[in-house]
């Protein structure tokens, strides 16, 4: 409404109308506000009186002439036309400021942009340098504008080409015109009125009175019912309320609907005031029936509505203005920013931001525009804005919360636009506090959640009202997104005062929703957890920034610790007065607080203790840790407080794994799940284990590995064991003891943490990569998703991939992975933190393998871990004091003592880690350091003897022991590697010569163990021997039964030529002849034998066996019939016709649309076909309320085997062998010359004609007697050249005979079946010809050769459809095939031609062919016998037929390549075109010169030859299949020339067509003559009308961009063509011919026969006869559909560079055309799999039933 339409085209025009009033506004004396008001009062009721069914355009008119055109003169002191002209020409903003629609796309730049809320709109991006970067594109969900210009948010090119100073064509310096003096006056005078005017009527409450200015005239009775939209009522709710309410009709409900959810308000009703009141209650009434809430309605006077709607007109022309100058963006902002004098009042830009709430839809989005326009492109009022929106921002985050609008309509949703400007964020935080007032906001807005301990509790929370404040948690992550480089003092202090605001959020969350084991009873109703869970992911990231900041300055650091650790402290020590508990082991005793994880109440949630952790670690990395006995003293510290929560947490986690807590139900297993997932696990579970390190770091070890038993309950366990035959209870310790090891392991062993040890983030990442690679090779987007996200949404995968993987391409399906590089598997460790217990087992798994194929043995140690920093050196003592060496010894007696339930192989494994872990770190510290500075000697512990008779073996002599434990053996490389470690160190310590030591590496054995150890060696390799020769004898069985499977199943093992069945041996047949091998053509008296082999076929339903007979019971094969269109050219042509009156005889040469059959190949008998089909039908009547993916009603199932759709099936007829006995056929060659054959055809058809007619003379003029002597031509002339009785079909083959007939006649012209319509034999004809043109189309198409390449599917399913047309004549009145034969003929032969007769050129002549083949037998029909051709009389027959097209298809060819001009000049003077150019000149004599003789020869040839191909490829697939004769040898493989030989001496044909012309010329001249003078040929040759081209195009799905981009670049310029909002769209592309269309939206839907359909579904009936393939542009998604009820989604053919797709843009990588992938689409198109994929989809996924593909 804002573009040009503001100009009217009469504006010039229409000023001197306005002459007066202007002059009056141009008076300086005069008050310019009431005269404004005055003029706004006279005219706006009367332009906006029919609110009910607004004229817009004339509206629009009214309000340029009366208001807007003064307005402007008066402004602009001069035509506004022309002012504008010259301020547009004086050049442009440098900041874009493009506002984004829902669903526009988006680019950020991975590189350069400051974070990812910095983006481009396509037109900046397609003219940046960013366009070569790595760069994302993602869906804008609206409200969000482009950054392009804004040097703030770019590190580099914050300009695109466009935006450039100096782009446009004005000097660099003056990049925007500077307005004159009087204009800015003006705009001083004009701006406060109409500000004023537009905030006032936006915010104007009374429903009935206008301000006292605006009332000028007499108050009338004129009302409106007014409706406002909310996200609360559905669009059928409103329907219905207002059909009830208002009993208007369904289209107008509608059209009220999509008005008010896209203006956000609409009149429903006009009249006086009680009607409107009265019908406002009714809709509430209604509406509150359907839902528990009514909706808003308000009763508004008309002139209300009026002056309210044109403020939205005014705010829309202000806005336009706005993009003109930088001078009135200014006055705008001024105006707006300022506070009236003395008054408490808030500016006008703030009641504005203040009434946001209570705007309706259109309103808000004038607004936002206007000021994303006015403020957002002037950085010193960008700032001034941000102070406003900041001083009122708890109470508009407060309204925004309470509203239901989306928050793209919120005014609050304009923060990111300011917080994420790094100088803006900094400004509001020294200056407005903004950190602390969004905490506090945080707090104020979620006060009923809080219980009384003042901790959240979200049991029976609203989720709506948690996603509204999720937006507050966003602001203050916007805020956070870039880090200060320079710290004041200011900065400090605020930051420090908005972290302990931040806390107080922390201290409500911590340990908030304890929870209690339950015992005895399980929990009733599972809690509410989801809430604290999503808060806890929404704050990770925030988190982790507030722990980034304060590490940037160390004091802040310091500070903010000291603050954190007071909160922790303040938490940890409520309700704490129980006395403490004592208990000693190992000579060491733990003074604690008796708790029980099992029995007490314990939290998940930790937030304060876990960012102390990490400020802690922070601490470490800074080495500011050496000062914080100066901020937190020592006694103040209470290590043990601090470990203690975090370590309860562990202990759920590991009871939860012992199935304690089975009772509490689903919640806790969930809470679990997510503490260890990658969402969360960076600041709750990662925290936890930082926490307990601190914890050994800082405590004395044996201390705290005694906490540690107490709190896992374990303290029984490792004293003596007292006798228990409770085997839960014995499992139940297993599995703790099983999680504290691991828990300890992880402790010691886990110190890839910046600070903990020395590693850079870089090392983090390329460890959890390894790792996840060790599980198995990975796609790059599932590695993303198992890696923690940053603030910026990024992983640091890219950074480090290629230093520790490669890549691996995909195939035509799947995606690219990344497999581990072998060097870095050395990094592998079995016991990493973040595996979860299957991938645990996976990766052990997997790596043991990969040793055991390299011939290695399978120990699996620890790689060398960091070193510990400084303030963590002490963790490792854990390793070696007593209690650890309690508990390893422990654990190993039970083993080798065999207390089989008391250990379990995972602890000992674990153990022996933990041994490992000892060692390494024992040998590490002693190569780095002379011995007797290191004091860590767990050597020395390890090989000491216990002193107590428990302890009375050391850990080395239980290793040696522990080899011979059966249970153990998987574990014997391990214990070897654990002794040589011991072995080593041993050395190390005893200084034994360097030398050794150099030389022992950890792999190499010491020679004492070298003996047995190979012993064990050799014992394991034997047996290994053995396990190889069982699997070798197993999969040879295998194999057997395989080939067994194969043999008896060929039917399935499509695609393989070798398993091409028994049917094929037609064409393996090897020639024997040397000379013209006749056994190789296939028409006329020199016809080869028919090739056919007994047939035995097996039912896939009951598996017996049957040979095919025409007199046995029929077996059938499963198909589908589909209409298609696959062929055409010309999909506009809609066929005009209703099924009902359609004649399908004849075919357009353009093939518009055609029947195909296609088979699955799978046989069953007919009767259990039957059986199957009606056990489904009964089946689905029994489940009605389950959907079923096919129609039953229209005769679909699924194939039995392969679940392919199908809906009906093809008898098997078996081919009758013929064979031609030479001497006859040469007597008969003697006599039946073409005319001949002629003439008997037309005395036969003249007969029957005389027959039918009863007597009624008909006269058939003969067509030439020369030659023929006196004999006489009879009737039964025909029948002496040989015949024979017709086939008898048995009577279950003749019922599926119809059966097929029928469906193909009811799919194909979508009509109700009817067994005696005469057009069954007609569709018949049509599917077999059509479906073999599809076959050769496909077979050239793919290049392959036109013999022995089909699939089996293809070929039993062609073979099958040929053999059943031929049959299906028996089954229908032979009188109506004649009807039919004549018709046909009537296109060839002149006179048989009737007033329905087609001309030549509208014909397809291999349809002709086809029909004419299969229906003549039908001319030896009598009324006693049933007779048929013998042998000898079908080929001539066949072959006259055939030379006949084929003359006519050549004349359609070289009139249509008439109008050709010679591209390349050619001077071939072969005898084919010395005989085109006759041929040429004879046309050219039968058509008055029409055509021209000048064509040369060759040209005429050349287009011949070409043109001719696929017609004579189809007849060759026809002839072979109808009659069985093998192919010449040249047909098997792909060659151009080689090819049109051997299909003209396959079909008889002279490889110089034009000789036929020439052999038959006295019977062909007469039909030349006639064809020639054809209306429509004369038409075309003349120029007036197009014949079709021959050889057709072929088809091919359109031609796609190769990167996506710019598809997304043209989607971005569609407009609907129905629909002049300016509302984003769903874009989709027809793939089959291009169109753009408009999708799931109301405004292009149609109503096709009574039904609404979407714009996808009526296009998919015109264009593929309701089958199409369409791209979802914004979605990168490709969506089959099939009629008007099913459909799938598909992947698109783009992928990144990592070999995947991205649906939706999630990912948003850059995406490129995959040639492999778009081929396999076509193929789906050409091979007519576009239903089975749908259908088989369905199957699999049958959610998508809940979508209305009908609307698509």
């Amino acid at each position: 409404m804002a573009d040009g339409a503001d100009r009217g085209p009469a504006a010039g025009g229409r000023a001197p109308a306005q002459a007066p009033e202007r002059t009056m506004w141009c008076d300086e004396r005069f008050d310019f506000q009431a005269a404004f008001l005055q003029c706004l009062a006279k005219h706006v009721p009367n332009i906006y009186s029919a609110e009910m069914d607004p004229l817009v355009e004339k509206q629009e008119e009214m309000v340029q002439a009366a208001i807007l055109y003064p307005l402007e003169c008066y402004l602009f002191g001069e035509d506004p036309d022309i002012f504008l002209e010259k301020l547009q020409q004086s050049g442009t903003s440098q900041l874009c400021g493009k506002v984004f629609k829902g669903g526009e796309t988006t680019y950020s730049c991975r590189d350069c942009a400051v974070d990812p809320t910095c983006v481009l709109c396509i037109d900046c991006f397609q003219n940046s340098i960013h366009k070569n970067h790595r760069y994302k594109m993602h869906s804008s969900t609206g409200g969000g504008f482009c950054d392009c210009g804004d040097t703030e948010a770019w590190k580099a090119g914050p300009l695109c080409t466009k935006h450039e100073p100096g782009a446009s064509s004005s000097p660099k310096e003056n990049s925007e015109c500077q307005l004159n003096e009087e204009i800015m006056e003006h705009s001083r005078r004009v701006f406060p009125s109409v500000i004023k005017y537009i905030v006032d009527m936006l915010i104007w409450e009374e429903e009935k009175e206008l301000p006292v200015e605006l009332t000028i005239r007499e108050k009338v009775d004129s009302y409106y019912c007014v409706l406002f939209n909310d996200e609360h009522h559905s669009y059928d709710h409103v329907i219905y309320s207002l059909q009830r309410a208002l009993g208007c009709e369904l289209g107008e409900a509608q059209l009220h609907t999509t008005a008010i959810d896209k203006e956000g308000r609409r009149a429903v009703k006009a009249g006086h005031y009680a009607s409107c009141q009265e019908a406002k209650e009714e809709i509430k009434r209604h509406s509150e029936n359907v839902s528990q809430r009514p909706l808003h309605v308000e009763v508004l006077h008309a002139d209300v509505m009026a002056h309210q709607k044109f403020a939205l007109r005014l705010g829309s022309w202000l806005n336009k203005l706005m993009s003109y100058s930088s001078d009135f963006r200014q006055i705008f902002c001024q105006i707006c920013l300022k506070e009236e004098a003395g008054s408490e009042k808030p500016c006008f830009i703030s009641k504005l931001m203040l009434w946001d709430a209570r705007l309706h839809k259109g309103a808000r989005k004038v607004l936002h525009e206007l000021i994303f326009s006015s403020f957002f492109m002037e950085m010193e009022y960008k700032k001034l804005f941000a102070v406003e929106f900041v001083k009122y921002y708890k109470a508009l985050q407060k309204e925004y919360i309470s509203d239901d609008h989306d928050r793209v309509l919120s005014v609050t949703a304009l923060s990111v636009q300011m917080f994420t400007v790094p100088t803006l964020a900094r400004h509001l935080i020294e200056e407005q506090n903004v950190i602390t007032t969004i905490t506090e906001t945080l707090l104020e807005v979620l006060p009923e959640y809080l219980d009384k301990n003042d901790k959240f509790n979200f049991q029976g929370y609203s989720q709506d009202k948690l996603n509204r404040v999720y937006s507050v948690i966003y602001d203050l992550r916007y805020i956070l997104v870039s880090k200060p480089t320079v710290w004041t003092d200011r900065l400090r202090e605020r930051f420090l005062e908005g972290f302990v605001s931040f806390l107080r959020i922390l201290t409500c969350m911590q340990g908030m929703e304890e929870i209690k084991r339950q015992i005895g009873q399980h929990i009733e109703v599972d809690p509410d957890w989801e809430a604290a869970i999503a808060i806890q992911m929404q704050l990770k990231n925030i988190l982790l920034m507030f722990q980034e900041w304060c590490a940037c300055d160390e004091e802040l650091l310091l500070r903010s610790y000291r603050e954190c650790h007071k909160a922790v402290m303040k938490c940890s020590t409520n309700g704490r007065s129980r006395e403490k508990t004592v208990f000693h082991l190992c000579g060491h005793t733990l003074e604690s607080r008796p708790y029980r994880v099992s029995a007490d109440p314990v939290s998940i949630h930790l937030p304060l203790s876990r960012t102390l952790a990490g400020l802690h670690v922070r601490l470490s990395k800074t080495g500011a840790i050496s000062r914080l006995h100066e901020f937190v003293s020592p006694e103040e510290f209470q290590v043990e407080l601090l470990v203690e929560y975090p370590l309860r947490c562990l202990v759920l986690v590991a009871q939860v794994a012992a199935e304690m807590w089975r009772r509490n139900g689903l919640s806790l297993i969930s809470q679990v799940f997510y503490y260890q997932d990658v969402k969360c696990r960076e600041e709750m579970y990662d925290k936890d284990i930082i926490m307990l390190q601190i914890g050994a770091s800082l405590m004395d070890p044996n201390q705290f590995l005694l906490l540690i038993l107490q709190r896992y309950e374990l303290v029984d366990a490792f004293k003596k064991m007292k006798p228990t035959k409770d085997q839960d209870l014995i499992k139940q310790y297993n599995v703790l003891i099983e999680e504290m090891l691991q828990i300890l392991i992880y402790v010691v062993g886990e110190r890839y943490v910046p600070g903990i040890s020395n590693v850079t983030k870089e090392d983090v990442i390329m460890r959890e990569i390894i790792h996840l690679l060790c599980i198995e090779p990975m796609a790059h987007s599932a590695i993303t998703k198992s890696l923690p996200e940053n603030e910026n949404n990024e992983t640091g995968l890219e950074n480090v991939i290629d230093k520790v993987a490669t890549f691996k391409k995909p195939g035509v399906s799947g995606h690219g992975v990344y497999e581990l590089k072998g060097e870095c598997l050395k990094e592998f460790n079995m016991f990493f933190y973040h595996y979860t217990k299957t991938q645990h087992s996976k990766a052990e798994h997997t790596q043991k393998k990969r040793r055991k194929q390299e011939n290695r043995d399978e120990a699996l140690p620890p790689p060398p871990p960091p070193d510990f920093s400084p303030a963590f050196s002490n963790v490792v003592k854990i390793l070696n004091c007593d209690v650890m060496m309690h508990i390893l010894r422990t654990l190993l007696q039970r083993a080798v003592e065999l207390e089989t339930h008391l250990w379990t192989e995972a602890m000992i494994q674990m153990v022996l880690h933990l041994l490992s872990l000892g060692l390494l770190e024992e040998k590490q510290q002693l190569q780095k350091s002379p011995e007797e500075e290191v004091t860590f000697d767990f050597y020395h512990k390890a090989t000491r003897m216990g002193s107590s008779a428990l302890n009375a073996v050391n850990v080395l002599m239980l290793l040696e022991k522990l080899k011979s434990v059966p249970q153990l053996e998987a574990q014997k490389d391990t214990v070897n590697w654990i002794l040589q470690m011991f072995d080593m160190v041993k050395r190390l310590r005893e200084k034994s010569s360097l030398a050794t030591v150099g030389a022992t590496s950890g792999s190499e054995a010491t020679k004492g163990d070298e003996s047995t150890q190979d012993k064990e060696k050799a014992e394991r390799k034997r047996k290994a021997e053995a396990a190889r020769l069982h699997r070798q004898k197993i999969m040879a069985q295998m194999s057997a039964l395989q080939r067994n499977f194969i043999e008896t199943h060929k039917l399935l093992y499509e695609n393989t030529l070798e398993a091409q069945g028994k049917d094929d041996a037609i064409m393996e047949e090897e020639s024997t002849s040397s000379a013209v091998d006749y056994s190789r053509i296939a028409l006329g008296p020199r016809r080869g034998p028919s090739v056919t082999e007994k047939e035995v076929l097996t039912c896939i339903l009951c598996q017996e066996e049957q040979e095919v007979k025409l007199e046995s019971a029929a077996m059938v094969l499963s198909a589908c019939v589909q209409k298609s269109t696959a062929l055409t050219q010309n999909r506009s042509r809609i066929l005009e016709l209703s099924g009902d009156t359609l004649d399908p005889l004849f075919m357009h040469p353009d093939l518009p649309c055609g029947t195909h059959t296609g088979s699955c190949g799978h046989v069953m008998h007919a009767a259990c076909w039957q059986k199957y089909f009606e056990a489904i039908q009964l089946n689905f009547r029994q489940r009605l309320h389950v959907e079923q993916i096919f129609d039953l009603e229209n005769g679909e199932y699924l194939c039995p085997l392969c679940k392919s759709l199908c809906n009906t099936v093809i008898p098997i007829v078996p081919l009758q062998a013929q064979k031609i006995n030479s001497e006859d056929a040469e007597a008969v060659a003697q006599i039946l010359s073409l005319a001949r054959w002629l003439e008997i055809v037309t005395v036969r058809i003249s007969g029957y004609s005389v027959k039918n007619t009863k007597g009624e003379k008909q006269s058939l003029p003969p067509f030439t007697n020369k030659g023929m002597g006196n004999s006489t031509l009879e009737f039964h002339s025909i029948l002496s050249f040989g015949v024979q009785s017709s086939a008898k079909y048995s009577s279950s083959i003749r019922e599926m005979l119809i059966l097929f007939a029928t469906t193909i006649y009811r799919v194909g012209l979508k009509v109700a079946p009817n067994e005696a319509d005469s057009r069954i034999p007609m569709m018949t004809w049509s599917t077999c010809a059509f479906t073999i043109q599809c076959i050769e189309n496909l077979l050239e198409t793919e290049g392959k050769p036109l013999f022995g390449s089909l699939q089996n599917r293809q070929h039993s399913g062609l073979k099958a459809l040929v053999q059943f047309a031929a049959a299906q004549r028996s089954t229908s009145p032979q009188l109506l095939i004649q009807k039919h034969l004549i018709r046909l003929l009537g296109v060839l032969l002149p006179n048989f031609k009737g007033e329905d007769t087609p001309s030549l050129l509208e014909v397809d002549m291999f349809h002709i062919l086809v029909g004419a083949v299969l229906s003549f037998p039908s001319l030896y029909w009598e009324d006693a016998v049933d007779l048929q051709p013998s042998s000898v009389s079908s080929a001539y027959n066949h072959l006259y037929l055939f030379h006949l097209t084929t003359l006519a298809h050549i004349m359609q060819i070289v009139i249509s390549s008439a109008a050709e001009s010679p591209t390349v000049h050619s001077s071939d003077n072969s005898e084919e075109a010395q005989s085109a150019q006759l041929f040429c000149r004879e046309v050219c004599q039968y058509t008055s010169g029409c055509f021209s003789q000048d064509i040369p020869g060759w040209l005429v040839w050349d287009c011949v030859k070409k043109g001719i191909m696929p017609y004579l490829r189809c007849a060759a697939l026809f002839f072979h299949y109808l009659l069985g004769v093998s192919p010449p040898e040249e047909l098997l493989q792909v060659s151009e020339e080689g090819q049109f030989k051997a299909l003209c001496s396959y079909l008889s044909l002279p490889t110089n067509l034009f000789l036929l012309f020439h052999e038959y010329r006295d019977t062909v001249n007469p039909l030349l003559q006639r064809w020639c003078a054809d209306p429509v040929v004369l038409s075309c040759l003349k120029g007036k009308s197009i014949a079709i081209r021959y050889p057709r195009k072929r088809n091919h799905l359109i031609e796609l961009p190769e990167d996506y981009s710019c598809l997304l670049n043209q989607a971005s310029h569609f407009r609907c063509p129905r629909s002049s909002d300016d509302e984003q769209k769903h874009p989709v592309l027809c793939l089959f011919c291009g169109a753009m269309l408009c999708s799931q939206n109301t405004c292009c839907q149609e109503m096709v026969n009574g039904e609404e359909l979407g714009a996808c579904t009526s296009h998919a009936l015109q264009c593929g006869a309701g089958v199409c393939m369409f791209l979802k542009i914004r979605e990168c998604k490709v969506v089959l559909i099939e009629g008007k009820t099913r459909g799938c989604l598909y992947p698109a053919p783009y992928l990144d560079e990592y070999g995947e797709t991205d649906p939706g843009l999630k990912r948003g990588n850059p995406l490129h055309l995959c040639q492999e992938r778009y081929r396999k689409l076509h193929l789906l198109w050409q091979q007519h799999c576009i239903v089975e994929e749908i259908a088989r989809s369905q199957e699999t996924n049958q959610i998508f039933f809940g979508f209305n593909w009908q609307l698509l």
